[in-house]
């Protein structure tokens, strides 16, 4: 399959600003923030294009595990920030970069980038949560510190002449603390003067496109499904009621596309859809999406917004033309009750309504705090009743039950 990797991992550092937006109140392009200024950090340190172009998918991935993170946080929610870099100061971030570290090492170009994640919480002192100084850490480590501080601590979206003093002001102060000098002396030369508006919106991902023009690469089937699997996992720890859905529709949409002997390229394709399907989820908030009780009129509303959060998210990507619409079209019904765009039979393909499908089957299936999981026998008496309805599709619930029933 053919696709833009570091495309793909901005739209999923996105989809994430979303949640560090909800719990830590940072600005939304949080991640291509921070990728923007590490790649022109790297570019003061003469580093080639392809290790420019590592440095910025390490960068817009460095907080890969916040769904993870706040997983675990759950349990911890009052634990003390610190007045320097307004994070937690708990085993928690050590936690958080670990994870993070081990999603990582799916990616193909994992080996140059070894560690940038799991370190990129540590100060020049040694005082971060692995306890490295930074003559212990890389180079990327301490870029993403750097950035990730400076766009959490300051509003970078509107840098005025009075902000960029206490910017500098705060590099020179936390100088052999938070940061190496070298590094904070590279930083204002990089940035000699206030970059005002340059960072805001959508901004810093054009900019990042213009200093890396799209480019397509084959990749195989095994780093499809381990990324996809990683994106899957981002998406259902942003729950613990749907703690493995999106895994689960992924796995069952490549085991109807082998049952549909499909070409191993399509099938791909459909795991991938599967895993991303409810991406758009990232941007509910937990007090919906965790709602033990049956949610309000309005509160469903809110929640129907993800299906059109996950078409703009995967919109964002070069070239995923075909998985944004398998995937983002899964509550679309043939009778044009469904929802984000109320579309019809005569509007979906067979991909379309058997992703509809398959999601139906793994909701009706799996266990939630409010009710237990149905048997596959129930569940297709339940789709069977949709076919009737004329919601889903006939033939493909037909299918599910044959390859699911046995």
């Amino acid at each position: 399959m053919k696709l833009d990797l570091n495309d793909l991992l901005y739209s999923l550092s996105y989809a994430l600003d979303c949640v560090e937006a909800e719990i830590f109140g940072v600005n939304p392009y949080h991640s291509e923030r921070v990728a923007y200024l590490c790649v022109q950090l790297g570019k003061a340190y003469h580093y080639s294009e392809q290790d420019l172009l590592n440095l910025a998918a390490a960068a817009a991935l460095h907080d890969n595990a916040l769904t993870e993170y706040i997983a675990v946080r759950r349990t911890q929610m009052d634990e003390p920030t610190d007045e320097a870099t307004n994070l937690p100061t708990a085993e928690l971030l050590k936690i958080h970069c670990e994870m993070g570290e081990k999603n990582a090492t799916v990616l193909p170009f994992y080996d140059k980038i070894k560690n940038a994640i799991l370190y990129h919480h540590e100060s020049a002192d040694g005082t971060g949560p692995f306890g490295k100084k930074h003559t212990e850490t890389s180079q990327m480590a301490q870029f993403i510190h750097l950035a990730d501080l400076l766009d959490n601590v300051f509003d970078l979206t509107d840098v005025t002449d009075e902000m960029y003093q206490k910017i500098h002001n705060y590099l020179e102060k936390y100088k052999n603390v938070l940061f190496c000098p070298d590094l904070v002396a590279t930083c204002n030369k990089t940035f000699p003067k206030p970059i005002h508006t340059l960072l805001k919106g959508e901004a810093p991902r054009k900019l990042i496109h213009k200093e890396f023009p799209l480019h397509l690469q084959e990749y195989g089937d095994d780093a499809i499904i381990g990324l996809a699997t990683m994106f899957a996992k981002v998406v259902d720890y942003k729950s613990h009621f749907t703690c493995a859905h999106s895994l689960g529709i992924a796995q069952k949409a490549q085991k109807m596309g082998e049952y549909y002997k499909y070409d191993k390229d399509t099938c791909t394709k459909l795991y991938l859809a599967g895993a991303l399907h409810d991406i758009g989820k990232l941007t509910i908030s937990n007090d919906i999406l965790e709602k033990p009780d049956k949610l309000t009129k309005e509160e469903f509303e809110v929640m129907k917004g993800h299906a059109k959060a996950s078409w703009d998210i995967l919109g964002r990507m070069a070239n995923m033309e075909e998985i944004q619409s398998w995937a983002a079209l899964h509550h679309e019904k043939l009778n044009g009750k469904g929802y984000p765009f109320h579309m019809t039979g005569k509007d979906l393909n067979k991909q379309e309504r058997l992703l509809c499908c398959i999601d139906i089957y793994q909701a009706l299936t799996e266990s939630r705090p409010y009710k237990d999981g149905f048997n596959h026998a129930k569940t297709m008496d339940i789709m069977n009743g949709m076919v009737a309805k004329g919601e889903i599709d006939k033939d493909i619930t037909h299918d599910l039950d044959v390859c699911f029933g046995t």
